[in-house]
């Protein structure tokens, strides 16, 4: 997100891929809820201690097309909370005891099974920023911004 303006980060690519914003928006939303929610039961960040905080008009877990358009991401506001949302995860990881990684975590309910903790935090929590950064940088590029650092 280094270098990204407010301009930089609503602007609406063409086709179907979602504005940087957004994709930011949703890879901090969805890394909450993902730790808070799903893995220790608890609520996200934005729905508490940073309730009308996060600077996103209206984080969702999901994204749309239709969201990622009409989401709107005031970047500072979002860099705080994002910034709470690593040290939150980051506290809850130096807890994490090895044998808790074989605890299952049931997405049954969203069609994609049951997994092992450990499997679900490089895949859906790690793998999925990832993917995001992946996203980013192509949307960076194409507006002239150098997107990895390398």
């Amino acid at each position: 997100m280094a270098g990204v303006t407010q301009e930089q980060a609503h602007w609406q690519p063409p086709g179907t891929a979602h504005p940087i914003g957004s994709r930011y928006a949703h890879a901090v939303v969805a890394e909450d809820v993902m730790v808070n929610a799903l893995i220790q039961g608890g609520a996200p960040l934005y729905a508490t201690t940073w309730a009308g905080k996060a600077g996103i008009s209206d984080p969702q877990f999901n994204s749309t097309l239709e969201w990622a358009r009409s989401v709107q991401v005031d970047l500072d506001s979002a860099r705080r909370y994002a910034q709470a949302v690593y040290e939150n995860s980051d506290a809850y990881l130096a807890t994490l005891k090895e044998e808790e990684l074989d605890r299952i975590i049931d997405l049954s309910g969203q069609g994609m099974g049951e997994w092992p903790l450990g499997a679900f935090l490089l895949t859906f929590v790690l793998g999925h920023i990832r993917d995001i950064m992946g996203e980013v940088s192509a949307l960076k590029g194409i507006q002239g911004l150098q997107g990895y650092p390398f």
